[in-house]
Formats: structure tokens, sequence, C-alpha cells
């Protein structure tokens, strides 16, 4: 099962990619995961990615899809991913349909997280308090919806046009049990 994840930050995608990832026993490729632990290297593309993530903006293509292109053609992945923050550019979807046509890699589903934006300003203050993360403030919170929009929200649309048989939207602005009984109907009517 190959799965992508679209959604603003804080749309909850991140937690529903890891409890689907865990009942399916496939890998979850957060980019923000993986960014931030390339922060905990003390080297000069760490020191970039520091300044980057730190300001809210996005990280350059070429380095995310080094990284993307590395962790598919892993052994974890051959059993099935979810791409959870990648792709958020139209570059980046070009690079990702090229790479995923060159191996011969099919995408299952793609879901689509919808949220009010101001249930995701509330959300992401909590999760900065509980988790301690200096990336979530108000104002880098602003940042990222607005890139959110300005870049990643086309790039649905592109998928949803491409894809339109295997694209789904989900309500985030429910609680996480919801939002997962939603996600797994439709995993299981894929299945048959």
């Amino acid at each position: 099962m190959r799965v992508i994840f679209f959604g603003p930050p804080g749309s909850g995608k991140g937690t529903q990619a890891k409890l689907v990832a865990d009942k399916y026993k496939i890998t979850h490729i957060s980019t923000g995961h993986i960014l931030r632990e390339k922060l905990n290297d003390e080297d000069e593309l760490s020191l970039k990615l520091r300044d980057i993530m730190s300001s809210g903006n996005l990280v350059v293509d070429d380095i995310l899809n080094k990284i993307i292109a590395q962790k598919l053609l892993n052994n974890e992945c051959k059993s099935g991913f979810i791409l959870d923050g990648f792709p958020r550019t139209i570059a980046q979807s070009e690079f990702l349909l090229s790479f995923l046509k060159t191996n011969n890699i099919d995408i299952n589903f793609i879901f689509d997280f919808k949220i009010d934006f101001k249930v995701v300003e509330e959300r992401i203050l909590i999760r900065s308090k509980e988790e301690k993360r200096s990336d979530d403030n108000l104002d880098v919170i602003k940042t990222r919806l607005n890139k959110y929009m300005e870049e990643t929200h086309p790039v649905s649309k592109f998928f949803r046009e491409k894809y339109s048989s295997n694209y789904f939207t989900i309500d985030a602005d429910q609680k996480i049990s919801q939002i997962q009984k939603e996600l797994i109907k439709v995993l299981k009517k894929g299945e048959n």
C-alpha cells in the first residue's frame, strides 16, 4: 500500500500517518521528522536547515528530493509507505511522479486533510508546549499556513486531477478516532 497525505501543518496528518502505518505495517515517511533528525547533525547542511526551518520557510527541493528518493528505494518501503509532507511543491511533484514511473511504483491512495486554520493554530500552539518545539510559534505558524496555501494547496489540486479515483478528502476538524475510522474505511474498500 502506497499512500500520500496532504494537508496543512497541524491538520493531524502526521498522527494519522503513524496510526495507519502501524496498523498496516508500512513505513511512515515524514519529511518533518526526517528534517528534525537532520538538525541533530553538526554539519553545514544541518546549519542551513536550522536557519530555514526556524523562519518557517520550506527546505529547498533538491535536498528534500534526494532524501525522499533514498528513503523510497530503501528495503523498509518495499511493503508500502505513507508520504507525509511530500510533495509540497509542483517541482517536487514532478520529481516524485518521474521517480515513481522510473521505479515502477504506483500510488494507491491520496488523502487531503481539510481543516479550519483557526483550529490549526490552536492545535500547533498546544503541540508546541507539549513537545517543546521551537519551530511552533504563532508567527511561524502563519508563515507555514501561507506557504501551504501558496505552494502545497496547488499540489493537492494537481494530484486530485491526476489521481481522481484514488483521491479522498478527509474532514480533519474531527477527533483523532473519527478521522482514523474514515481513513480505514476507505483503505479497506481499496483492498477489495
